[in-house]
């Protein structure tokens, strides 16, 4: 069973499975340089501030990126993430939200690819991981498996990451680990039961019960 995920979470910032705001920001504004002054051949100080410019350039491309995500303007918010990695080939969060959408267009080849380019810079970034082990689930399901397990080792309360594991264990006939990790899942979001399947249901804990409404509040007294 696969949690649906609809296009309007891409840009919510909610779980994983969404496009990343810059965690880059306070780049310094670079004043305009002095010409009279300014010497004909590059030194380590203009070459600092050319990058510097580049960076804020990038950091600035960046969020307008994410502004056109969530803008619904999915083919513009591809063009500014690849105008940052024309300035930071290694830019980790543009190459993870060309993943979200290529993810969300079905294009998953592409996803893992760029999903693989985030990691390349952070191996640790765990938005990357845990989208790459949801498009590995069917295909590659020991390799999901493993990634899911590095990601709750690092977050124990990753509940949409045990839910996924649970699945992935659950898929190799590894029904003893699923049910911990569904139950684990739920502990940390009971909301997640649902997605639970059938068979695992009763394992992994009740249903939370709905919020009584003031009539029946008022009866129970």
């Amino acid at each position: 069973m696969r949690c649906p995920m609809k296009r309007g979470r891409l840009w919510t910032g909610l779980a994983a499975v969404a496009v990343v705001a810059g965690v880059v920001t306070g780049w310094s504004k670079l004043s305009s340089p002095d010409t009279s002054t300014a010497p004909t051949a590059p030194t380590a100080k203009s070459e600092a501030a050319a990058s510097d410019g580049s960076a804020a350039m990038a950091d600035a491309l960046l969020q307008a990126g994410i502004k056109q995500g969530e803008l619904n303007d999915f083919g513009g918010a591809t063009r500014t993430f690849r105008q940052v990695l024309d300035l930071n080939p290694g830019n980790t969060l543009a190459w993870y939200n060309l993943g979200v959408i290529a993810q969300h267009d079905n294009r998953t080849a592409e996803a893992g690819m760029d999903y693989d380019n985030a990691l390349k810079t952070d191996p640790a970034f765990q938005p990357a991981l845990y989208n790459k082990a949801v498009l590995l689930e069917e295909s590659d399901t020991d390799q999901a498996i493993e990634i899911l397990q590095r990601i709750v080792a690092v977050d124990p309360k990753a509940a949409t990451a045990y839910l996924h594991l649970g699945q992935a264990l659950a898929k190799k006939g590894r029904d003893a680990e699923a049910e911990g990790a569904f139950g684990t899942a739920v502990r940390a979001d009971p909301s997640l039961h649902q997605l639970v399947p059938e068979r695992f249901q009763e394992s992994a804990g009740a249903a939370p019960s709905p919020t009584p409404t003031s009539t029946q509040a008022g009866t129970s007294r």
